[in-house]
């Protein structure tokens, strides 16, 4: 069968018999083929010739009977590369191949018939290029000089996997490298002809050779559905699904569900040869396997309007109510069960309802005992962590913390001592630019240090927050993320310097816009707790600070502004609130800031103060500026004891 039609086809193309013919009348009803032309494109073949080759095809597809059952062509042009111009599955008309044809561009390269052969093997001639199972695979080499590439082995590994061959040389063509491509015998598969003009020619033979007298056709042969010819002779065939009778040429229809050859679940519905599955009413057939039925689920129409639970049941549903609920006169709605209210419990105190269930409290001050059901008073002081610094006194319920006498109970409520301490919300704004150098940048993070151990850190206290800024900002940490003093100074001395410029301006922005906003963790400014910004600097600023100075100011920030070297003063007289003196500290060397930190005891009550400075009482402390007045000549001492004498004399670490 594998030569059937196309050995026939080709041993027509022998020079001595070629003779022009008319087109055929017939189409040749042989046997299916999947024939496959490789047609030289290089650059030898003139476009006259090429032309030539086209007709070739076109006359051979005159000849054929093409269709998705009959003969498939394919068409495949190759120089220097392969180019698959249509697949065997692309077309399965004459027409639309004979269009492919005509719209063939050459490549106009090199020889690389191997090349093709294998392209051919290994991709036109596989069923996802349309190739089927048990038809004839034939392919038609048509070449004009010889390969550039080796050619006998891949042709050799073409014929074993069935692929049978035709070599049609042109003009130059090498009849070794032919035979080298062609099945065996080569006097019916190697053709060598002079010149393009001729080839065209053997198209119009190939109606004589390759059909012989259709007996079908020619004959009234009886048969019912099919009539399949066979050399001098024909036999009949039944559509699918029917069976032939004895007769041999009528056709009866094949009931399998009257046979019991079906795996219908329910109800089988027979057609010739074959058969489809349906269901009972009620029951729809599953879309997985078309066989088998599932109950109708009418609930999951979402029409049913039921308050909890549809419950589906054959051509219908019902409601249902959870657990602890009861259906309704209408049967759709429910209603809960109120133990409580219907005293259907056993609460010494308070029963709290559930839909058909109840849980037992006690009234404040009261805890519930290990049965669920009865109350104890309850002694909060000895049954929690009072957190109290001296004494604990329970109330119903409840419980408060008292100081012993000559001191005071702090804000938190709990600590004991001689003053009520400040609650601020504090964030530090420290340079980090090239400028302060590493060495100093560690000696700033001390000093963060040290204001850092002044204050009394809590979430429901003092809340500290730290900006780094060179050429850009970053928050190292906002207000919401400690509220522990270890922690905090944990983080600061984590922080990695930045270095670059000195953006302070676009630091006060960021300060304003973000660090004390309350997504970052400032209280709300209607709790009137204080915002201060404490800005650390070493040098004159590369962008301007007016605008934002200002603002900050606006809106309520206490700012304090340090500066150390190159600082200008003038910048940060802009910076520190009124009255400036009170608020701006300068030195020209990192190493005098801890003397500076030791004075800014930003939320504490002043210790007893030495030499001139009037002593107020300790506890009086009724906002920040009162304490920084109480200050400043303390830390203009220190300045004078512990810096001035290693300074240079211009320095000026006092106020302004």
């Amino acid at each position: 069968m594998t030569r059937l039609c196309v050995s026939i086809l080709l041993s027509l193309i022998a020079l001595t018999n070629a003779r022009p013919k008319t087109a055929p009348e017939q189409k040749c009803k042989s046997g299916p083929v999947d024939l496959v032309f490789i047609i030289d494109s290089s650059r030898s073949v003139r476009p006259h010739e090429f032309e030539t080759m086209r007709k070739f095809m076109i006359d051979i597809l005159d000849t054929l009977d093409i269709g998705a059952d009959a003969t498939r062509v394919g068409v495949i042009q190759y120089s220097s590369q392969v180019l698959n111009e249509f697949s065997l599955k692309t077309h399965f008309k004459t027409e639309a191949m004979v269009k492919g044809i005509n719209e063939i561009i050459p490549l106009a390269q090199g020889t690389m018939t191997g090349l093709a052969i294998k392209y051919t093997m290994n991709v036109a001639f596989t069923p996802e290029a349309g190739d089927r199972p048990k038809v004839p695979n034939v392919a038609v080499i048509v070449t004009d000089g010889r390969p550039q590439d080796r050619v006998a082995e891949v042709a050799a590994e073409a014929r074993e996997k069935g692929i049978e061959i035709y070599a049609v040389g042109v003009a130059r063509a090498d009849m070794t490298s032919l035979r080298a491509m062609a099945s065996p015998p080569f006097e019916d598969h190697v053709f060598l002809v002079e010149s393009f003009d001729l080839i065209h020619q053997f198209g119009l033979q190939f109606q004589d050779k390759l059909c012989g007298l259709d007996m079908c056709a020619e004959s009234d042969h009886g048969c019912e559905h099919i009539c399949e010819s066979s050399p001098g002779s024909y036999h009949c065939l039944c559509l699918p699904g029917y069976t032939l009778n004895t007769d041999g040429k009528t056709c009866s229809a094949i009931d399998l569900c009257a046979q019991g050859k079906h795996d219908c679940e329910q109800v089988c519905i027979s057609s010739p040869g074959s058969f489809t599955c349906d269901c009972n009413k009620g029951y729809t057939l599953n879309a997985e396997d078309k066989k088998t039925c599932t109950m109708i689920d009418y609930c999951s129409f979402g029409n049913h309007s039921c308050d909890h639970q549809c419950v589906s049941i054959l051509n219908g549903y019902h409601c249902k109510c959870n657990l602890g609920y009861h259906l309704h006169d209408d049967g759709k709605k429910c209603q809960p069960i109120d133990l409580c209210a219907q005293g259907k419990h056993e609460c010494e105190q308070v029963c709290v309802s559930a839909p058909g269930v109840y849980t037992c409290d006690c009234n404040k001050g009261y805890t519930l005992n290990a049965d669920k059901k009865t109350c104890t008073h309850m002694d909060l002081c000895n049954s929690v962590e009072h957190g109290c610094d001296f004494q604990c006194v329970s109330t119903p319920g409840s419980f408060y913390c008292i100081c012993p006498e000559g001191q005071l109970l702090q804000d938190n409520g709990k600590s004991c001592g001689t003053c009520k301490s400040a609650n601020i919300d504090l964030v530090f704004l420290i340079d980090g630019s090239k400028s302060v150098r590493p060495q100093n940048f560690e000696l700033v993070k001390k000093f963060v240090n040290q204001v850092v151990d002044s204050l009394d850190v809590s979430a429901q206290g003092t809340r500290v927050g730290l900006v780094q800024y060179s050429s850009r900002v970053r928050t190292e940490f906002p207000l919401n993320m400690y509220h522990t003093a270890e922690d905090i100074k944990a983080a600061v001395m984590k922080v990695d310097y930045m270095e670059k410029g000195t953006m302070t301006g676009l630091a006060l922005k960021h300060m304003l816009e973000n660090s004390f906003s309350e997504a970052e963790g400032a209280r709300p400014a209607a709790r009137n707790i204080p915002r201060i910004g404490l800005v650390f600097t070493d040098g004159r600023s590369q962008d301007d600070i007016t605008e934002w100075a200002k603002l900050t100011k606006e809106a309520g920030l206490t700012m304090y502004a340090v500066g150390v070297g190159k600082a200008v003063e003038d910048e940060l007289s802009e910076i520190a609130s009124d009255p400036v003196e009170k608020y701006f500290y300068y030195t020209t060397d990192f190493s005098a800031i801890n003397t500076i930190a030791e004075n800014l005891k930003l939320n504490v009550c002043p210790a007893e103060s030495q030499g001139e400075i009037e002593v107020k009482d300790p506890c009086a402390c009724e906002s920040l500026v009162e304490f920084q007045q109480a200050t400043m000549s303390s830390m203009e001492q220190l300045t004078q004891k512990h810096i001035l004498p290693n300074k240079n004399p211009n320095d000026k670490n006092i106020p302004r």
